[in-house]
């Protein structure tokens, strides 16, 4: 494709996004620009969603340059003028499922997307978390990004690192438990089948805790007590700014416990990945 070409990228809806030129101007969903600068691609803006304020969750922008990127604010602060301002020429969001672009209402993103190209790529559990990563790196390639062999290569030492430890003896077994705490009494415990990243650290054999069956799709909500009978001994803690900080759910209790920070949305370039999946070997060593 040469730059004077005509752009097209058929996103997870089906839908085909064309521009005549590669889009150079990106707004995109946080989790979104996030990832697609670990992959080569810098974003001109990003916006939240509900769960986001007027600032940046830096849980969820990872080594986005902010002094760079523009932040243009998340959930009712958000109309099509205001994500228009920035005059993007191409708007990345993610979908949960059902094509629904998460973090903007219909009545925005509809109008919106009669402006300006969108693309929205699935996030679902529907997925396998290297199907998610391979549609983010078309959508880098497609926008200009070159292949990277070299972080490539350290998601897959960092894979079988993991692996190795999970399968030498105790310290692989050891029960990881996947929560977000909600204050002092209550905790939302991931149950790992529904989360891609997670699925992928059962797959290398992490014994990631599966709380009890209940109502909840994605967490089972327990009691503080309820929560630390699943027996941590690695815990993965949500960071994002919503959440609770951990301390205040366990108070006094299991502090040697081994910690390891969790964004529940993950980033799906490579080096994101594998740095994740190095600090939960880091912490099954320790």
């Amino acid at each position: 494709m040469t730059e004077q070409s005509e752009w097209r990228f058929s996103d997870d809806r089906g839908q085909l996004a064309t521009a005549a030129r590669r889009p150079e101007r990106v707004l995109a969903y946080v989790q979104a620009g996030a990832t697609l600068w670990g992959l080569g691609i810098r974003p001109q803006g990003i916006f939240g969603s509900d769960h986001d304020g007027p600032d940046p969750d830096r849980a969820k922008t990872g080594t986005l340059p902010l002094d760079e990127v523009e932040y243009v604010g998340a959930g009712s602060a958000l109309d099509v003028e205001r994500l228009l301002r920035g005059a993007p020429d191409l708007v990345v969001a993610v979908s949960y499922g059902g094509g629904h672009v998460y973090g903007l209402p219909p009545e925005t993103a509809k109008p919106l997307e009669e402006r300006v190209p969108v693309v929205v790529l699935d996030v679902s559990q529907a997925r396998t978390f290297g199907e998610i990563g391979e549609r983010f790196a078309e959508l880098a390639r497609s926008l200009g990004a070159e292949d990277r062999a070299d972080a490539d290569a350290d998601l897959d030492a960092a894979r079988e690192r993991l692996r190795a430890i999970a399968a030498a003896g105790p310290a692989g077994a050891r029960r990881v438990v996947a929560l977000s705490p909600a204050g002092p009494d209550q905790a939302h415990v991931a149950r790992p089948r529904m989360w891609p990243e997670l699925r992928v650290l059962t797959e290398l054999g992490v014994a990631v805790v599966e709380p009890p069956e209940g109502p909840g799709a994605n967490w089972s909500t327990l009691g503080r007590a309820e929560a630390f009978a699943l027996r941590p001994e690695v815990i993965l803690t949500d960071i994002r700014a919503h959440a609770a900080p951990l301390d205040e759910l366990r108070g006094s209790d299991a502090r040697s416990t081994p910690v390891v920070p969790w964004n529940p949305e993950p980033l799906y370039g490579p080096r994101d990945h594998a740095r994740f999946l190095g600090l939960v070997a880091d912490a099954l060593e320790g």
